[in-house]
C-alpha cells in the first residue's frame, strides 16, 4: 500500500471517528430532549420537591447547583491563572518546576470520588465546615483547578515572546507587560479551561455527595454553610433509589434536560466572552 492510500486511509479513519462521536452526542441530547420537555413546566421549574423528590418542583436543586458551580468558579479561576502565571512567566524553570507540571496533569485525571473523599477530610472534618456550600465548592474548585492551570499555562505559552520583549525594552516592569500586553492576549484560552471546568463541576456527583449534597431539602440555602440539593444527585437518586423507576422517569428526563441547560447556558457564556477578547486582541 502507498503513503498516499495510507494516509487517506487514516484520514477517513479519524473523520469517521469524529462523526460516530458527533452522532453518539447528537443522539443522547436529541433523546434527552424529546423525553424531557414534556416534564418542563413552571411548576417543576419552581417548585419544590415532594415525596421524597418524587413529585413537585427541583427549584432546590436548580438554585444548590448554581451555587456550587459559581462558588467552585469563583474559588478556583483566581487561584488557577495566578499558578498558570507564575509558572510560565516567574517560575525558574528545573527539575522542581517540571515535576510540579507533571504533578498537576495527573491530579487532573485524579477521578472524582477521590476529590470527594479529600473534600470530605479536610473541609467537612478538619476545618469544621461541615456539609455545607462551601465545602462543597471548595471541592469542587480543588477537582477543576487542575484543568484551568493547565489550559492557562498552555495559553500564556501561545503569546509570542516578542510581546514581552517590546514591552520590556519600552521600560515597563516584569508585572506592567504580563499585565498589559501577556494577560489580554491568553484571556480566551484561559477561558476555555474554565468552560471545562465548570462543565465538569456542574455534573459531577461523587464529590458533592460526600461534601454537601442531600436528598432530600426542600428549601432554599441562606448562608454558604447550609446544605443543599443538587441535580447531578437528584437525577441520580430517582434514576437508582427510588422504587418506581418507571414512574419517575418524566422526572429523571426533566432533571436531566435542566441540568444540560444549565451547563450549556454558562458555557455558552463563557463562549462569547471568550469572543470578544479574540475579536478584541490580536496579534
Amino acid at each position: 500500500m502507498s503513503k498516499a492510500r495510507t494516509e487517506r486511509a487514516f484520514f477517513w479513519l479519524m473523520r469517521g471517528a469524529t462523526y460516530f462521536i458527533v452522532l453518539a452526542i447528537a443522539y443522547i441530547i436529541l433523546d434527552i430532549v424529546r423525553h424531557g420537555l414534556p416534564a418542563i413546566s413552571w411548576r417543576f421549574l419552581t417548585g419544590f420537591p415532594q415525596k421524597s423528590g418524587a413529585e413537585g418542583g427541583i427549584l432546590p436543586a436548580i438554585v444548590g447547583t448554581s451555587c456550587l458551580v459559581i462558588g467552585a468558579i469563583v474559588a478556583a479561576l483566581p487561584v488557577g491563572m495566578a499558578s498558570a502565571i507564575y509558572l510560565s512567566e516567574y517560575a525558574r524553570q528545573g527539575a522542581f518546576v517540571r515535576t510540579l507540571r507533571l504533578a498537576i496533569v495527573t491530579l487532573a485525571g485524579v477521578p472524582s470520588i477521590v476529590f470527594g473523599l479529600f473534600g470530605l477530610g479536610l473541609f467537612v472534618l478538619f476545618l469544621g465546615f461541615g456539609a455545607s456550600i462551601l465545602s462543597g465548592s471548595l471541592t469542587l474548585a480543588c477537582m477543576i483547578l487542575p484543568t484551568i492551570i493547565v489550559s492557562s499555562e498552555e495559553a500564556l505559552r501561545a503569546v509570542p515572546q516578542s510581546l514581552r520583549e517590546g514591552s520590556l525594552a519600552l521600560g515597563a516592569t516584569k508585572w506592567q507587560t504580563i499585565y498589559e500586553n501577556v494577560l489580554p492576549y491568553s484571556l480566551p484560552g484561559m477561558l476555555t479551561g474554565s468552560i471545562l471546568g465548570v462543565g465538569r463541576a456542574a455534573g459531577e456527583t461523587a464529590p458533592i455527595l460526600l461534601t454537601v449534597a442531600a436528598f432530600f431539602l426542600p428549601k432554599l440555602p441562606r448562608s454558604v454553610f447550609d446544605q443543599v440539593m443538587a441535580l447531578p444527585y437528584h437525577l441520580y437518586i430517582l434514576a437508582t433509589q427510588h422504587p418506581d423507576v418507571e414512574k419517575v422517569r418524566p422526572m429523571q428526563y426533566g432533571t436531566a434536560l435542566v441540568l444540560l441547560v444549565l451547563v450549556l447556558g454558562v458555557s455558552l457564556g463563557a463562549i462569547v466572552l471568550r469572543s470578544h477578547f479574540r475579536r478584541k486582541y490580536r496579534w
